[in-house]
């Protein structure tokens, strides 16, 4: 009998391959995947929970219900950076570990951002839809091209952006409570004040976590403060942007358009931004290639094996 019972339930944890699943079965972990097709996660989770070690957790909700009811749980190991769903207080009074996966998914992740502001300013998916309409019609786009980029969250992800984006000649403004200088000279980029940045950016690109500072961060003041011709994408959090303040400024053209791959509800299939050709709605998908998944799967079980084996990890919260 395995020593350990470890619950996994983001979905794409060992797709890639199965050097993730071999790491716990080889240090005598028993690993049970909650599937979707097997029912609501959360109904799963409520039955499973309380017997299990470790949770390698995908984006559903750990509130103090749930985790008071995990008796023998150790460690929550986020599959991904984000750990806004989960109850920090109550997991720390009841001696839970969580951790995540800080750089696992940061190319992935910043590759997305640039697609978006491309099929953004070219009107990709509206052209697609034409196309496949029988009905061709050719939007005036805009280009990237020695455009000015504003960066809100400097971090590893917004960094990718920002050398991906010196390809297309972009000046690089950002917004970061931490100005790291060595990056700013060698990139160069410059670091500014967020009104700054909003005032001045063609292209703004988000990639903050969501915290009560950061919530509804861009809003109807922001928009109005963007030129009209610029071009928002959020891969980071839903809640960051106001998505009520969105819709207006996109349907009234206050900015010319939006790239999310974060939304307050997901999947957003109820939000009237769906009904916008100048939205582009993605369903959280900046971690879902190969390679980060690959990347994502071995850290966040071995995440789980340094807290078992160890009570410690360097990546927990």
């Amino acid at each position: 009998m395995k020593k350990y019972k470890v619950l996994v339930t983001a979905r794409s944890f060992g797709t890639a391959d199965h050097k993730a699943l071999e790491l716990l079965e080889e240090n005598n972990c028993e690993v049970k995947k909650l599937k979707q097709t097997d029912g609501s996660i959360a109904e799963q989770l409520k039955r499973e929970l309380p017997e299990a070690d470790a949770v390698i957790a995908g984006l559903e909700e750990y509130d103090r219900a749930l985790i008071e009811s995990a008796g023998k749980l150790k460690v929550i190991s986020r599959y991904g950076v984000g750990y806004d769903k989960v109850d920090l207080q109550s997991a720390r009074k009841q001696q839970i570990a969580v951790t995540i996966t800080p750089g696992a998914n940061g190319d992935s992740v910043a590759d997305l951002a640039v697609a978006l502001m491309l099929a953004c300013a070219r009107n990709i998916p509206f052209m697609d839809q034409r196309i496949k309409s029988r009905n061709q019609t050719r939007p005036p786009g805009v280009e990237m091209w020695e455009k000015t980029l504003g960066i809100v969250g400097a971090g590893r992800i917004g960094k990718g952006v920002a050398w991906r984006c010196r390809g297309f000649g972009m000046k690089i403004l950002c917004y970061d409570q931490f100005q790291d200088q060595e990056f700013a000279r060698e990139c160069p980029a410059e670091y500014v004040d967020l009104e700054t940045l909003i005032r001045g950016s063609d292209f703004i690109t988000i990639h903050s976590p969501l915290t009560p500072e950061t919530r509804g961060m861009f809003g109807s003041r922001q928009f109005q403060m963007m030129k009209k011709d610029a071009i928002l994408v959020n891969t980071a959090r839903g809640g960051i942007v106001d998505e009520k303040a969105l819709y207006e400024a996109l349907k009234d053209g206050e900015i010319r358009a939006a790239g999310l791959d974060a939304t307050e509800a997901e999947p957003p299939y109820d939000s009237p931004l769906c009904s916008l050709p100048n939205c582009i709605l993605s369903p959280h998908a900046g971690a879902a290639t190969k390679e980060a998944s690959s990347k994502m799967s071995l850290m966040a079980a071995r995440n789980v094996l340094d807290v078992l084996e160890t009570g410690t990890c360097r990546f927990a919260v």
